[in-house]
């Protein structure tokens, strides 16, 4: 009788466990997010597109071209002396694309060369001032190992790094939009290597992380002041131009009719020459 009383107790246990599974496995898959890699649909050879979806709906997306400068330690020719060299690369088209989505906190992983480089980008929303609702980058952070040699040739004393910003609040942009630029945006990361600074130049930029309602399709554009500011540089000459070129017209268009108001009211002439009364 106790061998099968344990038996039953057992099987309680066993089937509790296998429901426990089973309910984690429903979660999981209830809130599936992968990532995916469209860089093929890019016409630009620099430019990648990368994707978050969960449950097959896209819930954050980025397009842009990067390009990382990370400097790092090389022996000098007296085999004594440490000087510091820079590695400068792109971001793959072909990276790994890992994420996740949330209501108020996003982010992406891109991933290559067997994970030797990891960009790991961090979202989050904010009420700011009058209640406006924004999201904003507020963090990234790069991985990088010295000891793949397609990009640090000799690295003195190689190893994994990782470089990341602090306090950051990049990329401001009102929630339900996607921010674009096509201007180079910069950001400075620390890196764990001697608190060396790593550089990303971000350009052709388009990201939405939060709010997007429809597959692979961003929500209305924010362009960035850069762009703004380049684009009312490009047109301000000919603005200009043009109001000149009507001032001189309305300027010549008034001196004409001036002219022709004066000959109409100028007085006959009297001659000069006294000789000439008598015939009048």
């Amino acid at each position: 009788m106790g061998q099968a009383g344990f038996s039953t107790k057992e099987s309680g246990q066993f089937l509790l466990l296998g429901a426990s599974l089973l309910l984690l496995l429903l979660s999981v898959s209830v809130g599936e997010q992968e990532g995916e890699n469209l860089s093929g649909l890019s016409d630009n050879p620099d430019r990648a597109i990368f994707a978050v979806r969960e449950n097959e709906t896209t819930c954050l997306m980025v397009e842009f071209a990067v390009k990382l400068v990370v400097p790092y330690d090389v022996l000098a020719l007296n085999r004594i002396d440490l000087i510091t060299e820079q590695a400068s690369f792109t971001l793959p088209r072909g990276a790994q694309i890992d994420g996740k989505c949330g209501s108020t906190e996003s982010e992406i992983h891109i991933s290559w060369k067997k994970n030797a480089y990891v960009l790991r980008i961090f979202f989050s929303k904010e009420l700011r001032a009058k209640g406006a609702e924004v999201w904003k980058i507020s963090k990234v952070q790069f991985v990088y190992d010295t000891s793949e040699s397609s990009h640090f040739i000799n690295a003195y004393n190689p190893g994994k790094h990782t470089a990341s910003t602090h306090h950051l609040s990049a990329l401001v942009t009102p929630a339900g939009r996607s921010f674009v630029c096509a201007a180079q945006q910069t950001l400075t990361l620390i890196s764990s290597d001697h608190q060396k600074g790593v550089t990303v130049h971000m350009y052709d930029i388009q990201i939405q992380p939060f709010d997007m309602t429809a597959d692979f399709v961003f929500s209305e554009p924010y362009k960035c002041i850069t762009d703004q500011r380049e684009r009312l540089e490009e047109t301000l000459p000919l603005i200009l131009g043009f109001i000149l070129a009507l001032v001189i017209v309305i300027m010549l268009t008034v001196y004409h009719f001036h002219l022709k108001l004066s000959a109409s009211h100028t007085p006959p002439q009297l001659p000069h020459d006294r000789s000439l009364y008598k015939n009048m």
